[in-house]
């Protein structure tokens, strides 16, 4: 059986003028509310997830086309990230700016993913059961919440 040749391309945003533009990306992890007190406290043996998860998200927003080949590299001049902790859950909002041809929506959604897979990273070991799965713990509500531009 043959496969037809699939053809893939950048968007061509040549002709585009540099423009403001900022996206705000959110999502959030469910956590068992023990973990989520030892984050209260302090007592991650890895260290400060939260602190470790912004980090991470500034680098996941500034290296989006090293991981979506068909995103365009463009300029980050601002990622901001925002936790709110409840009793069982953390979300996190991304917020990422550029003065560019195109708008930084998939960075913000990177910056948003790679922050709660940080988070997750950080405290696994205190959200497995006794046969080392996960049945508690789980990412969910990816999405963008806003863009402009102009």
């Amino acid at each position: 059986m043959s496969r037809k040749s699939s053809k893939f391309s950048m968007a061509d945003i040549t002709s585009k003028k540099d423009v403001l533009r900022e996206a705000v990306a959110s999502g959030k992890i469910h956590l068992k509310p023990s973990t989520i007190a030892r984050i209260r406290k302090g007592r991650i043996e890895k260290g400060d997830p939260i602190a470790a998860a912004e980090v991470a998200a500034v680098l996941a927003a500034k290296n989006t086309p090293q991981t979506l080949p068909f995103c365009h590299p463009i300029p980050i001049t601002n990622v901001q990230t925002r936790a709110e902790i409840s009793s069982s859950s953390i979300t996190v909002r991304s917020t990422v700016r550029t003065t560019a041809k195109t708008g930084v929506e998939m960075e913000a959604l990177s910056a948003t993913s790679t922050y709660l897979l940080t988070l997750w990273d950080m405290v696994k070991q205190y959200e497995k059961d006794t046969h080392g799965q996960y049945p508690d713990t789980r990412i969910a509500d990816i999405k963008v919440l806003q863009k402009s531009k102009g």
